[in-house]
């Protein structure tokens, strides 16, 4: 089980610091290879900290595009986003993974990318792209490319509801009922995108006038709100701490498949499909790059065959192209969420509205 432990630690955004954000405005390969001579033959991918390993990844890309691919880690998903917004017109690499839909509105609205041919995409993920479009977009472009997919989710210890006899909860309202009280643990929306997701979740469920009472009911039930995925999961969350005594965590939909037995017939945890929201990682070229077609080549690569194949065991997230073949185990224990069963908003609309959101729930709660 070490391979399935260590991937769905990176699978998770860690700590994400939304409100340093609060200051700022609101086919693998290239065919014919890269142009002769210098720096033209390099290019840099900067990605958040939860990426593949980088080496193994600048072996397998330089391989497929024919690009000297060197990858950069810039510290979560929230440290990227600022980062790529702070040095616009000065990237810090040229191209870029790991910026999620809580974020991307920002990074398109702050001129931060260059578009990309819409051709380079199909299915769902041409549509992902094409709703991220500006007025001002080129005919025939897009501003990123989805690369994986997954949803944040209530998750459950199935074994300690067994065991103590209690009905499992199935609903975001379960979760305020005084049969579930001080069984909770939340993530500071203003601390961790996972957190912040969830957020959006109960902003979709409850409207703008509603999810703060929403928390309001949580945090009179006694959930407990800490600052990031690791220390819920890991430490809180008795589906997998010895010492954890919250049987209900915020997540992932893919978390159960990490936590099945050896011969992968039952998990001892559920994901509760009706808390969930919709979490898109994107990649892109960054405007002012020294090498574009480079950046291309590796957008490209990212929605190559042979990476798309390897996201669900190395980063627990779907990959954007559905015809690649999943673990077996996901279908049964890592269902993602239809997109009309989901709980989600509109990039534009999460970009106008997060900071807001932010401090007032914030003021409220006392986080």
């Amino acid at each position: 089980m070490r391979t399935r432990a260590r991937s769905h630690t990176t699978a998770a955004l860690l700590a994400l610091p939304l409100t340093a954000l609060l200051a700022l405005t609101g086919c693998a390969g290239a065919p014919d290879g890269p142009a002769d001579g210098g720096d033209s033959k390099k290019v840099s991918l900067v990605v958040h900290d939860s990426f593949v390993d980088g080496d193994e990844f600048s072996k397998l890309a330089s391989a497929a595009t024919g690009y000297d691919v060197e990858v950069l880690t810039a510290g979560d998903g929230g440290e990227l986003a600022n980062k790529l917004v702070l040095t616009k017109g000065a990237p810090i690499a040229d191209a870029f993974f790991g910026v999620d839909n809580t974020l991307v509105s920002r990074v398109i609205d702050n001129d931060v990318v260059e578009p990309l041919p819409a051709d380079m995409l199909t299915g769902d993920g041409l549509e992902l792209a094409t709703e991220l479009a500006t007025d001002g977009a080129g005919a025939g472009t897009v501003p990123v490319a989805p690369i994986d997919r997954g949803a944040t989710c209530v998750n459950i210890d199935t074994a300690w509801f067994a065991e103590q006899g209690v009905a499992e909860p199935q609903t975001f309202d379960d979760l305020a009922d005084p049969a579930y009280k001080d069984l909770t643990v939340l993530l500071d929306p203003t601390a961790s995108s996972t957190g912040a997701s969830f957020m959006i979740a109960t902003i979709a469920a409850f409207g703008e006038d509603g999810f703060v009472d929403y928390w309001k009911r949580l945090e009179q039930n006694g959930a407990r709100t800490v600052q990031g995925w690791t220390e819920a999961y890991n430490t809180e969350f008795t589906g997998v701490s010895d010492t954890g005594t919250r049987p209900i965590v915020v997540s992932y939909s893919t978390s159960p498949a990490f936590t099945v037995n050896d011969d992968e017939s039952a998990s001892t945890t559920r994901a509760l499909l009706d808390t969930c929201s919709q979490q898109v990682e994107y990649a892109g070229v960054l405007a002012g790059s020294e090498n574009p077609e480079g950046a291309r080549a590796v957008v490209d690569y990212l929605l190559s065959e042979e990476f798309q194949s390897g996201i669900a065991d190395t980063m627990y997230m779907y990959p954007i192209d559905e015809n690649v073949e999943l673990p077996s185990s996901w279908a049964k224990f890592a269902p993602l969420p239809d997109a009309g069963q989901t709980h989600d908003l509109p990039a534009a609309e999460i970009q106008a509205g997060l900071d807001g959101w932010l401090r007032t729930l914030g003021d409220a709660v006392g986080l």
